[in-house]
């Protein structure tokens, strides 16, 4: 184990440590069963608070997920532990009011964490097929230099090349409002190399000029956009 890993743990363990020992030592361990209850749940908020990091899906927006996400275990070990305490002080002999009260906050927590969940998930999601798309369109300006090395013909060259300087100088952000816009554009690079590859002029030149005014609407729109 990493020195940092064990320095981590350590001090993961130091309420536990803290907690336990005062528990222990100013109660002892004749205690009803709403003092133990109050005990597990506090226990329980503090270990999905210290289980909160591998709730978080990597990626560019990890560091927003973790905050949202250690924000919400953080609530609900403060209100728990804030919970807790009280029903041990009080240690009612009646259990069912406490393990009542802190179900409904265990439930809520979960609640709260589970959407933050699926809502993470599906910006992760996206966040991957936008950035594939970038990644994409990046590639497709080498794709069609590709191109321009298998036309000879001069006229339709200038016509290739004009696609290329355009989408090469294109920003590489990009916005999800283009995303139908972009997928036509890569569906139209494929088919130019497919009509490069097949040595075929008259589609090459409709092609490649539709990509250009297609490249330019994007660039415009993304411009109004951002």
């Amino acid at each position: 184990m990493k020195k940092i890993n064990v320095l981590w743990l350590i001090l993961d363990l130091i309420f536990l440590v803290i907690f336990n020992a005062l528990f222990f030592i100013l109660g002892g361990v004749d205690h009803n069963l709403t003092v133990w209850l109050s005990y597990g749940f506090i226990h329980f908020a503090y270990l999905m608070l210290l289980l909160t990091p591998f709730f978080i899906r990597r990626g560019k927006s990890a560091a927003v997920f973790g905050f949202s996400l250690y924000s919400i275990s953080s609530g609900y070990f403060l209100v728990e532990f804030i919970t807790g305490i009280v029903f041990i002080v009080i240690s009612p002999e009646n259990f069912r009011i406490a393990l009542l009260v802190q179900l409904c906050i265990a439930g809520l927590y979960a609640i709260i964490l589970v959407s933050h969940l699926i809502a993470n998930e599906h910006t992760a999601d996206a966040e991957e097929k936008r950035q594939y798309q970038i990644e994409y369109v990046k590639n497709a300006a080498t794709k069609i230099k590709i191109m321009l090395d298998r036309i000879n013909d001069k006229e339709t060259k200038k016509k290739v090349e004009k696609v290329y300087d355009e989408i090469h100088s294109s920003p590489v952000k990009s916005h999800p409002d283009l995303e139908q816009m972009e997928s036509r554009i890569l569906l139209s690079i494929n088919e130019l190399d497919d009509a490069v590859s097949g040595g075929n002029k008259e589609r090459i030149i409709p092609i490649a000029d539709s990509l250009v005014a297609a490249i330019n609407e994007r660039n415009t729109r993304l411009k109004a956009l951002n």
